[in-house]
C-alpha cells in the first residue's frame, strides 16, 4: 500500500541531507518517488477498477496519470530529463502508448520515462497477485518470478532458514517485489564459484557493498540489514553511488541500472 512508498521517499529524504555524496541524486530521487506513488494511488483508488495485467487493455486508464508525472519529472527533475519530460508532454497519445508498451514488452534500463512511471503499475499487480500478461521473460532464479523483471539490488536480512538458501534476496527492477536467492552466486549468469566471485566495501557505507563476478563482469550492490536495520535497500543503493566508481573502474557492468542512472 501507500506506506511502502512513503518509506522510501522519508529514507531519501534522511540520506539527501547525509555527506554522501550523492545528495543531488537523492533529492531528485525523493521526488520521483513521489511522482511514482501519485500514479500508485490513482490507479490503486480508481473505482470499479483493478489492472488486468494486460497492459494494452489497461492503457486506456494508466495513461490517464501521465501529464501530471511528466510535469512533476519537468519541475522537479535534472535539465536533461525536465527537457525530455516536455517534449513528451506533447507527443500524442498514441505515441506514449507506444512508448509504454515497448517498454513493456522489450524493457531497456536507459528508457528512464517508461520504466519510471509503470514501475507503479507493476507494483500494483504484483500487490493484487494479477500477473502480467504477453510478457516473455526468462524463467529462471536470476529473474523475478512474478514479472520476469531483472534484478535491481539485493540484500541481506536476518530470518530463520538455512546459509544455503536463505538470507539473501533481490528485488526487482521492474515490480519492486523481491525474491530469495542464494547467498553466494552471481545475480546475473549463476556463476557458483567463490573465487570468480569478488566483492567490495567502504568504511563510508559498510552496510552496503559492490557484489561483482569476475565470470561475467556484471555487479549488483548488496545492502546488509543485519548491519544497519533501517536501511532501505533501494533508496541506500543510490546514497553508495561512490561504490559504483569502483566497480565501473575495475571493467563491471551493473546488472540494471537505477532510475538516477547509476
Amino acid at each position: 500500500m501507500s506506506e511502502w512508498w512513503d518509506k522510501q521517499i522519508r529514507r531519501a529524504n534522511e540520506l539527501a541531507v547525509q555527506p554522501t555524496g550523492s545528495a543531488e541524486l537523492l533529492t531528485f530521487y525523493a521526488h520521483l518517488l513521489r511522482a511514482q506513488k501519485e500514479v500508485y494511488e490513482f490507479l490503486r483508488t480508481r473505482r470499479n477498477w483493478l489492472p488486468s495485467g494486460d497492459l494494452r487493455a489497461d492503457l486506456p486508464v494508466i495513461i490517464e496519470a501521465w501529464p501530471r508525472f511528466l510535469q512533476l519529472v519537468q519541475a522537479r527533475g535534472p535539465a536533461l530529463l525536465a527537457a525530455e519530460a516536455g517534449n513528451l508532454a506533447t507527443a500524442s497519445g498514441t505515441t506514449i502508448s507506444e512508448i509504454l508498451l515497448n517498454y513493456w514488452h522489450n524493457p531497456s534500463e536507459i528508457d528512464f520515462f517508461p520504466k519510471a512511471y509503470l514501475q507503479p503499475y507493476a507494483h500494483l499487480l504484483a500487490e493484487i497477485e494479477a500477473r502480467p500478461l504477453a510478457r516473455e521473460f526468462a524463467e529462471d532464479e536470476r529473474h523475478c518470478p512474478f514479472c520476469g523483471g531483472k534484478p535491481q539490488v539485493s540484500f541481506l536480512q536476518s530470518r530463520e532458514t538455512t546459509a544455503e538458501s536463505g538470507n539473501r534476496d533481490l528485488i526487482c527492477a521492474t515490480c519492486l517485489s523481491s525474491w530469495t536467492f542464494r547467498r553466494i552466486v552471481c545475480a546475473n549468469c549463476g556463476e557458483e564459484q567463490p573465487a570468480k566471485l569478488s566483492y567490495f566495501q567502504s568504511s563510508e557505507f559498510d552496510h552496503v557493498r559492490i557484489e561483482a563476478c569476475d565470470t561475467c563482469k556484471h555487479y549488483i550492490k548488496g545492502v546488509d540489514l543485519t548491519r544497519l536495520g533501517f536501511a532501505v535497500p533501494l533508496v541506500d543503493e543510490i546514497a553508495a553511488a561512490p561504490l559504483d566508481l569502483w566497480a565501473d573502474e575495475h571493467g563491471y557492468k551493473k546488472i540494471e541500472l537505477n532510475l538516477v542512472g547509476v
